[in-house]
C-alpha cells in the first residue's frame, strides 16, 4: 500500500493517522517532493476510474482555466506541477482511493 501524502493538507494527515491506527504497511510518497511519473498518474487514475482535469485542485495557482480535455497534456501539467493532484491517494494493488 501506498499514500501519496501532503504533510501540510489536515485531510492528508488524517488519512495517515487512519492507516497508523489501523497497523496498515504502507510506504509514505511525499508527491510534492517527489511528483509521479506520467505513466504512474496515468495507472493511478485508471486504477480511480477518473480523468486527470476531475482530480484537479481548482483553487490551485498552477489550475489551467484553458486546458483542453486532452489526458496526456494535463497528465504532462499534473506532473509538472504535482499541487494540482487532489490528495490524499492510497493505492493498494489494483485499486486507489482519494481520502477525503
Amino acid at each position: 500500500m501506498e499514500i501519496w501524502h501532503n504533510p501540510r493538507c489536515s485531510k492528508s494527515r488524517a488519512a495517515k493517522q487512519r492507516l497508523d491506527e489501523a497497523g496498515a504497511d504502507y510506504t509514505e510518497r511525499r508527491y510534492l517532493d517527489t511528483p509521479p511519473t506520467a505513466e504512474e498518474l496515468d495507472h493511478v487514475l485508471k486504477l480511480l476510474g477518473k480523468e486527470p482535469w476531475e482530480i484537479a485542485r481548482t483553487k490551485e495557482a498552477a489550475y489551467p482555466k484553458t486546458l483542453e480535455h486532452d489526458r496526456a497534456q494535463w497528465i504532462a501539467h499534473m506532473v509538472a506541477n504535482p499541487s494540482l493532484i487532489e490528495r490524499p491517494i492510497i493505492i493498494d494493488g489494483d485499486t486507489a482511493r482519494i481520502e477525503r
